[in-house]
């Protein structure tokens, strides 16, 4: 079965759209605009080494690979890990996905993440209920005419 001439030409048109997509590139201020991030943190992350735009004269050329670093940068960022760590997350984003060993080390990378934010999670937990408690010693005080409430100022100094 042959394709229509129609046919064949909507397909070609369809190609050099997606061609003209993936060569799309952004300056500076584009992305920094689009990720709501400052040029001067698109440039931080540049100089260690996170992205690699081209040059064009003075200008900054990012192709849709930096594009996808950065937003896998801020990602990382928003999710707590070191910068170390996101370059060890782009590295493996890039490289062959049925690649073992560094399949183990992302999942080494986000455990250990996982158990501090679940330590950090604990301790805010803790926090939050001192806290209630302290809120419910303070609204007690206040209902029950008590003008100053020393055994609450004692407590909070001791600790």
């Amino acid at each position: 079965m042959s394709s229509s001439p129609s046919t064949a030409s909507r397909n070609k048109a369809v190609k050099a759209q997606a061609m003209k997509a993936a060569a799309k590139s952004f300056t500076i201020t584009e992305l920094a605009a689009e990720f709501d991030v400052t040029p001067r943190a698109i440039r931080f992350y540049e100089d260690v080494g996170l992205l690699e735009p081209e040059r064009s004269g003075r200008n900054r050329v990012y192709s849709q690979r930096e594009r996808t670093r950065l937003k896998l940068t801020l990602r990382g960022k928003r999710l707590g890990f070191t910068l170390s760590e996101i370059r060890d997350l782009l590295d493996l984003y890039e490289s062959p996905t049925d690649t073992v060993p560094q399949l183990h080390a992302f999942l080494g990378t986000v455990t250990r993440h996982r158990e501090v934010l679940e330590r950090q999670l604990e301790d805010l937990n803790a926090t939050l209920e001192d806290l209630a408690q302290y809120e419910a010693q303070a609204r007690a005080l206040l209902e029950s005419g008590i003008r100053e409430p020393q055994g609450l100022v004692s407590d909070a100094r001791s600790t």
